[in-house]
């Protein structure tokens, strides 16, 4: 078995972030938030340089226009995105598509090309009365609700808005459906498709996650560096120095639990699940723990919304309860490894 990115995994990243580095600065995400707080309209982001690179239809068969990938080899490059902050629906797009072009015929196949192409915005409804992320931005919402799986148009859906403490990320909440929209499965059919996509955007969270972690963690390291007290920056204390060891460890040990849930999905093995649960609760705790920690470093200054550490925490702390909380995926853990023990919690 091979424990390494291939090289074309690694020149996808290195492009993407090449891309992100240029087009997605601190500055353009607190962009982002500033339109939503003014109820203006977002501006066009990098997302479209992303789809023309091929990123957002690269999981797509080639027939369909796609480059054939699968999950390993969008790992780094969603890591990537994390590290940038990314105020796009990238996790839900890459979630999803490869459940689309499996199920949208005629007509649909355009709507297909859309998304690929970065044109039209998708977002995932996967609970009547859940959050639903990037909600103003989207034109398509993939819903399950009465026991069906469907994809929607905006005007099709009833959506109540909320206001996101993330405010990068616009979200709503379900109330129902206006028109049945393009069924993509009834059922246990629907049922099934639902998981497969809940479970990639999980590991998409994950990785995300992970890549917001690194960043958060560099900027307390350089902060550590530039701050002066007493004479000589603060990391030169023993504490902070321990503190900044623990968060990446915390970090270096999220990652591989994410490449390896990415691997059994890529694969389809049996028990991805519990490996994609396994990811996104250590990638949360990371996170978290990497968050606190920054934010200690910096002292006040990290608590106010012009530093940039403030818009990588509102995002890492709204992705931590998005596709499942902490205890969810830790409950699902448990039935995995005491399945008796879950049976009789219920």
């Amino acid at each position: 078995m091979r424990f390494a990115f291939t090289e074309d995994q690694q020149m996808l990243r290195d492009t993407v972030r090449e891309v992100l580095a240029r087009e997605c600065t601190p500055d353009v995400v607190r962009r982002a938030w500033e339109a939503q707080d003014q109820g203006e309209k977002k501006a066009e982001g990098p997302f479209q340089t992303l789809a023309e690179t091929g990123l957002l239809g690269m999981m797509l068969s080639e027939e369909a226009g796609g480059l054939g990938m699968n999950e390993v080899d969008a790992a780094l490059s969603i890591e990537a995105a994390g590290y940038a902050a990314l105020p796009e629906p990238l996790i839900e797009t890459l979630a999803s598509i490869r459940v689309l072009e499996s199920r949208l015929k005629g007509d649909g196949v355009e709507l297909l090309s859309q998304i690929a192409a970065g044109e039209a915005r998708l977002s995932l409804a996967l609970d009547v009365g859940g959050v639903v992320p990037f909600a103003e931005t989207a034109v398509l919402f993939i819903v399950f609700a009465d026991g069906r799986l469907s994809l929607n148009r905006r005007e099709e859906v009833e959506l109540d808005v909320q206001v996101s403490g993330d405010r990068t990320r616009s979200v709503a909440r379900l109330r129902g459906l206006k028109a049945p929209g393009i069924e993509l499965g009834r059922g246990e059919e629907a049922v099934t498709l639902r998981a497969a996509i809940f479970d990639r955007a999980a590991l998409g969270s994950a990785l995300f996650l992970n890549g917001l972690a690194r960043k958060m963690l560099e900027l307390a390291v350089e902060y550590a560096k530039d701050r002066v007290q007493f004479g000589k920056p603060i990391g030169a204390q023993q504490a902070v120095k321990h503190h900044l060891a623990n968060a990446l460890i915390a970090l270096e040990f999220s990652k591989p639990l994410a490449y390896r849930a990415a691997w059994t999905l890529a694969e389809n093995e049996p028990d991805y699940p519990v490996h994609v649960s396994m990811a996104k609760l250590r990638a949360s705790e990371a996170a978290r723990t990497i968050a606190k920690l920054s934010l200690q470093v910096h002292g006040a200054i990290g608590y106010t919304i012009e530093h940039d550490l403030h818009l990588f925490m509102k995002r890492a702390w709204a992705l931590t309860a998005a596709y499942g909380t902490e205890d969810f995926h830790r409950a699902r853990v448990g039935r995995a490894i005491l399945p008796e023990q879950g049976d009789k919690n219920g």
